[in-house]
């Protein structure tokens, strides 16, 4: 680890001073009490920081289990989760595939676009493939309803009982999930600690098991990762963790709410897993820091006083190094690598234990996720719980043609061209220097949205959209990178609905710097989910709106467009106008 411009040590002697790094090691409760039911709380959450010491779950076991499925001639696994259930088991798995050239494929499904999970499906041989379906609450709405949609097509394939021995599950005890696997007869159901949030549970099955059935030596991880877990408990200035969070945190102090997380594109699942940990742990009670993953250091080439850098070196650095030597040197910057897969785990504790010590630093209470709930129940009651009088959400839009303004919100609907309707929360229209009138048309309200931007804020496209075809992540990337060249803030690109379970949180709960533009279609080819009076697009396009709705309603700028399709030729001709609408306003000052 190098840095530049490092923090004075009185945040980390004050933490020493404290013996946070031990007392966390001990499972100390006392060390939340900002409030009296956080401390409560966390004595149910502090499981993560023994898993290498104390792990609660066979390492010989989960060895065994992965052995005799290797052995029958494994060809792919396919992880059904969301969150962190899937993210630690993402980053694990796509660093090995680099290393290994007789890898097991591994392919998460954690996107409701029907044109993904036809790809996923068809990817392998159902007979050769083991489904893991995770879920820590086991009530997770988006992989129990693509279980029933991959169960249906395993079943066509093999038959119901051989089906079954294709599918392991892993949750806590007692979970909806658990149930439900018992009485399908999947081949395992392997428990995960209840006292281990999601984002902190790569060192559990959730992380374990998809590594031992992609070849990792699981003896070889807790021996290495031993040893980091204990420094990291350590009352030490030679603390990894304590000098990541002070690093942070100082800079946070100093206007520096963001940090990018810099790194080469075969690192860039692991940034993925760091923005969930830090986003959705400190991204509350109106505070938070920003992580942002960028492959590209030259975003960086000029003096920013909002953000720092964190560089990630992975694999080969040699290329990379020319790329990250652009960094303007006034940006604190740390600096780290990844040398091999197995670094990875340890690299899991070092953040563990920073992201918990920088939330009592900023006196936020890092294992809740109060605003990622919000989304999640107005969902449920929209499509769940709808025959019981819960109030619904039409996604078509197709009632409300007058420009009529809700509560919140005002909703346009459309009868021609490519957007099929468009929500503008009350906040865009309260922002000096936009256009609005009673007739506003789409691109008034795209330039208004932009023209929202303030100095320190940042820009997040949320996207509800397939990843696969040729122009369809262009086209949205060419967005993102026009806001960041033209306005000079944060741009953000979080594919929906995994960024629900992740930087949604922040979105909603930390400060209100964001500026949001949500964007969901109608599918093709959708997808029916079997026992369910709705699709897979219909469920996606309601979270798309239920999110907005949920922006809107803590006065966050935002607008939502629902697209009458998302081919190539649709997206890309919808980035023109998007780009002109940013082209349209000015960086602000």
């Amino acid at each position: 680890m190098s840095a530049n411009n490092i923090s004075s040590n009185e945040h980390l002697e004050h933490l020493l001073e404290l013996k946070v790094p031990s007392r966390l090691g001990a499972k100390d409760e006392s060390l939340f009490n900002v409030r009296p039911q956080d401390a409560k709380h966390a004595k149910t959450q502090l499981g993560w920081t023994d898993l290498c010491s104390n792990p609660p779950l066979s390492i010989e076991e989960l060895k065994k289990h992965a052995d005799e499925i290797r052995a029958e001639g494994l060809e792919a696994v396919v992880l059904i989760g969301q969150g962190g259930s899937s993210q630690a088991a993402m980053t694990i798995t796509t660093l090995h595939e680099d290393h290994d050239e007789h890898n097991v494929a591994f392919r998460t499904m954690d996107s409701l676009s029907p044109i993904y999970v036809n790809h996923i499906l068809g990817s392998s041989d159902p007979a050769k493939t083991i489904y893991l379906v995770a879920s820590k609450s086991g009530s997770t709405i988006e992989p129990l309803m693509l279980e029933r949609v991959v169960w249906r097509y395993v079943s066509a394939h093999l038959g119901t009982a051989k089906a079954a021995k294709r599918f392991v599950a892993l949750t806590d005890p007692g979970s909806e999930l658990e149930k439900m696997a018992e009485e399908k007869g999947y081949r395992l159901v392997l428990s995960t600690p209840k006292d281990v949030g999601g984002r902190f549970s790569a060192l559990t099955a959730f992380g374990l098991f998809p590594a031992a059935l992609v070849g990792f030596n699981l003896a070889e991880i807790v021996d290495s990762t031993k040893r980091v877990e204990q420094l990291c408990a350590s009352d030490s200035i030679n603390n990894p963790a304590l000098i990541l969070a002070c690093f942070l945190y100082e800079n946070y102090l100093n206007g520096r709410d963001k940090f990018s997380l810099i790194m080469p594109t075969s690192g860039q699942v692991f940034g993925l897993w760091v923005e969930q940990l830090v986003a959705e742990s400190l991204g509350k009670d109106g505070k938070g820091i920003l992580p942002n993953v960028e492959v590209d250091a030259s975003i960086l080439s000029d003096p920013r006083d909002d953000r720092s850098a964190i560089v990630y070196f992975v694999g080969n650095r040699d290329g990379f190094k020319e790329s990250t030597a652009h960094v303007d040197s006034s940006i604190p910057t740390l600096e780290y690598s990844i040398d091999e897969p197995y670094e990875v785990f340890s690299r899991f504790i070092i953040w563990e234990y920073a992201i918990v010590m920088l939330g009592i630093l900023l006196d936020v209470y890092p294992f809740g996720q109060p605003d990622v709930e919000i989304t999640k129940q107005l969902v449920r009651d929209v499509l769940i719980n709808k025959d019981d009088g819960s109030k619904s959400i039409d996604v078509q839009g197709d009632d409300q043609g007058d420009g009529s303004l809700g509560t919140d919100y005002m909703e346009l609907s459309f009868d021609s061209g490519a957007v099929k309707t468009m929500r503008i929360s009350n906040a865009v229209f309260e922002c000096e220097n936009t256009e609005t009138s009673e007739e506003i048309d789409i691109d008034q309200a795209l330039r208004s949205l932009f023209g929202c931007m303030e100095k320190g804020d940042y820009f997040s496209l949320n996207a509800f959209l397939p990843f696969r075809g040729y122009g369809r992540r262009e086209a949205l990337e060419r967005m993102r990178n026009r806001v960041a060249s033209r306005l000079g803030v944060v741009s953000c690109l979080e594919i929906g609905p995994r960024y629900l379970h992740s930087t949604g949180q922040l979105h909603k709960g930390g400060p209100n710097t964001g500026v949001f533009l949500v964007i969901s279609s109608d599918e093709e080819n959708d997808i029916v989910i079997p026992g369910q009076g709705f699709t897979l697009g219909t469920l996606a396009a309601t979270q798309a709106q239920a999110d907005f709705s949920a922006l809107a309603t803590r006065g966050r700028r935002a607008v939502h467009v629902h697209l009458k399709g998302n081919d190539s030729e649709t997206l890309s001709r919808f980035a023109d106008r998007i780009c002109l609408a940013i082209s349209a306003n000015k960086p602000p000052q």
